[in-house]
């Protein structure tokens, strides 16, 4: 039987085998996936690195103290305010946010709030917002925000209930 990883490694080997093949034969459809793929991983390279430094200097200096005061069980509603500014700062988002909502969620944040922060950080980065309002306007991103956040976290409390009536754990991260 191959293991789970072999099988990853296997199916990464074969994807490049198809690429390459892709761009030997003149097969279109391959060739934009693999110009895709190098553009997604020249991205994330650049990306990663910086971001990896950031969340690990947040992991050690953000104590769970602090994480539980501002986004634990007693943080009522300023934990979200502190959710969606924290989103707001956050750029290179799903690469940073998950690893960052893990971090938080090791520290004692609710699930409500790591939901709102990783809805967030994909609705008010800021350099995203500052595009946009340039772009479309500052009433429509002023608009978009004030229908878009009390939605985010009505659904992050209504997602947590969820989670909490079942019981859910997120897996220990040390397992994997």
């Amino acid at each position: 039987m191959i293991s789970k990883t072999t099988q990853n490694y296997l199916f990464f080997v074969l994807f490049l085998l198809f690429l390459a093949g892709s761009f030997l034969f003149g097969f279109a459809p391959g060739m934009h996936m693999g110009k895709n793929f190098y553009l997604f991983a020249k991205e994330m390279l650049l990306i990663l690195p910086p971001a990896f430094i950031l969340i690990g200097l947040f992991d050690v200096w953000a104590k769970p103290k602090t994480i539980e005061k501002h986004l634990g069980e007693a943080s009522g509603f300023r934990g979200y305010v502190w959710s969606i500014l924290l989103a707001a700062t956050t750029v290179g988002g799903v690469f940073v946010a998950f690893p960052v909502a893990n971090a938080l969620y090791h520290k004692g944040a609710r699930y409500s709030m790591i939901m709102t922060y990783l809805t967030a950080a994909s609705l008010v980065m800021i350099p995203m917002s500052i595009m946009e309002a340039t772009i479309l306007g500052v009433q429509f991103t002023v608009v978009r925000l004030l229908v878009s956040l009390p939605l985010v976290i009505l659904f992050s409390v209504v997602i947590e209930k969820v989670l909490t009536r079942q019981r859910y754990q997120l897996p220990d991260q040390q397992s994997h």
